[in-house]
């Protein structure tokens, strides 16, 4: 499964501290699956898994967790819903996200990009 080099620069937040399973595994195998879906680098699901909306996400994953589901079919069902979501007209003028994107792609992005100008400036 692939990694980057530091699993995680939010220990007790983002998806790190909300998810309710073993931590490195679930980060492995999110970091992983995310990244083939959004066609993103791993770098950029980082970022996103680190920030609010990777908080949000481990809670959709907890739910499938909670239903029974192993890990890593908690992981892709979380995936494909955020998959189907589009970023909406709010979303976009909030945080330029553009309009009909799927939302994991989108906010990967987002998160990717607020990680690099935070390190920045």
């Amino acid at each position: 499964m692939m990694q980057t080099k530091t699993i995680t620069c939010n220990p007790a937040w983002g998806f790190w501290g909300t998810i309710k399973a073993d931590k490195d595994q679930a980060w492995s195998a999110a970091i992983t699956h995310i990244s083939e879906v959004t066609q993103q680098p791993p770098e950029a699901v980082r970022a996103f898994l680190n920030s609010r909306y990777g908080r949000h996400f481990a809670d959709e994953v907890n739910n499938g967790l909670f239903k029974g589901q192993p890990l890593q079919d908690a992981i892709n069902t979380a995936t494909h819903r955020w998959m189907e979501w589009r970023i909406t007209r709010r979303i976009n003028k909030d945080h330029g996200i553009p309009l009909g994107l799927p939302y994991l792609t989108g906010f990967v992005i987002h998160c990717e990009i607020d990680d690099r100008a935070e390190s920045i400036g």
